[in-house]
C-alpha cells in the first residue's frame, strides 16, 4: 500500500523520495530495511565509507544501502514532513504533516549530520538554500549601497474595508 503513495524521483540533492497522492498527518510512509549490525560491524562500514547506515540504539545499526529498501531515498531536510519512530525494533516513517502530492519527503537527520556537512559546505535542503540565497541578495545589494526591497501585498482587485477611522 505504501509504495502506491511514494514514488523515487530527482531531487536538489539527488535522488529523494516524493508523494504520489496526498498522505494524511500520522500516516505511515515506509520503513527503513536492511541488514542489521552489531555497534562494531557498523563502525567498520562507516570506515569503509557507507553512506546508509541508521542507528537504532547503542547496539544495533541498520545497513540500508539494498536498493529496494525507498526510505534510503528520503533526504535531510531542517524543517522536516516526517519522523523516524521505532516500531518493533525497527525504524518506521510517519507523516509529521499533511504532505502533498509532488511535495518531497523529508526528515532531520540530526545534530551530528548538520554539523558535519556544514563544516563540509553548508546544508543543501531547500530552507538552508532559500536562507543562503536571500543573505547573498542583502549582501550584493549592500555592496551596491541600495537596501533591499520588501514584497508588496497585491492591491489590484483587493477591496478596501467599508470601515473608516473615527478622526
Amino acid at each position: 500500500m505504501a509504495s502506491r503513495l511514494i514514488r523515487i524521483g530527482r531531487s536538489r540533492t539527488g535522488l529523494g523520495l516524493f508523494a504520489i497522492k496526498p498522505i494524511r498527518r500520522r500516516d505511515y510512509i515506509a520503513t527503513y530495511r536492511g541488514r542489521r549490525l552489531s555497534d562494531k560491524e557498523a563502525e567498520r562500514y562507516e570506515e569503509r565509507g557507507a553512506r546508509y547506515l541508521f542507528v537504532v540504539n547503542k547496539r544495533c545499526t541498520i545497513d540500508g544501502s539494498p536498493r529496494w529498501n525507498l526510505a534510503r531515498y528520503i533526504n535531510h531536510s531542517c524543517r522536516p514532513n516526517a519522523e523516524a519512530v521505532g516500531r518493533n525494533g525497527g525504524i518506521v516513517f510517519i507523516a509529521s504533516r499533511r504532505i502533498e502530492p509532488d511535495e518531497e519527503i523529508t526528515i532531520d537527520y540530526g545534530r551530528e549530520y548538520y554539523l558535519y556537512f556544514v563544516e563540509n559546505g553548508g546544508c543543501q535542503c531547500e530552507p538552508c538554500r532559500a536562507k543562503a540565497a536571500r543573505r547573498r541578495r542583502k549582501m550584493r545589494l549592500a555592496r551596491k549601497g541600495r537596501q533591499p526591497q520588501r514584497k508588496q501585498a497585491a492591491t489590484r482587485g483587493a477591496r478596501q474595508s467599508p470601515r473608516r477611522k473615527k478622526a
